[in-house]
């Protein structure tokens, strides 16, 4: 699927409310996300941005983002642009999460996630570290850390005797 979910994104982001609808498709397809309503901003290889509201169902008790809210927004973006920047012929999957918590998420926040391409250029198995920020609307980082992923050779298909 790692090539599919890229090409979808490309296709459905050109047309009028693109990637309105390319949000809701994903958020399906991973119903967790749709926890936090993620809203695709923009995904390339080694790059994905999206956005999370500040909403009461996803508030801690103190009223801000809770902080496993903003890991899902985080994982979410993580696995944009693991889908598109992993070689056709590999797979991902990841193996934790690894994130400070550095500021309160009082407001929407923007969740990136961002690799180098040399990350990507090695010889299955593999582990790529995907950096990841969630920033608010007032421009600072209220989140960041690494994501692993370990990039394997995608199983080859057997013809059915």
């Amino acid at each position: 699927m790692a090539q599919q979910t890229f090409t979808l994104y490309q296709r459905i982001s050109r047309l009028p409310r693109g990637k309105e609808i390319f949000s809701l498709l994903y958020a399906k397809k991973a119903p967790y996300f749709a926890t936090v309503r993620p809203k695709v901003r923009e995904v390339r290889a080694n790059h994905a941005e999206l956005s999370i509201a500040n909403r009461k169902a996803v508030h801690n008790h103190i009223g801000t983002l809770h902080a496993i809210a903003v890991c899902n927004g985080l994982e979410a973006a993580m696995g944009l642009l693991a889908e598109a920047t992993c070689p056709a012929d590999q797979r991902w999957l990841p193996r934790g999460l690894q994130v400070s918590y550095l500021a309160k998420s009082t407001t929407d926040l923007l969740c990136v996630a961002e690799t180098d391409p040399e990350q990507w250029a090695g010889a299955a198995p593999y582990d790529v570290d995907i950096r990841v920020k969630a920033v608010r609307t007032d421009g600072v980082v209220v989140v960041e850390g690494v994501i692993p992923v370990y990039v394997t050779e995608k199983p080859q298909k057997t013809a059915k005797a």
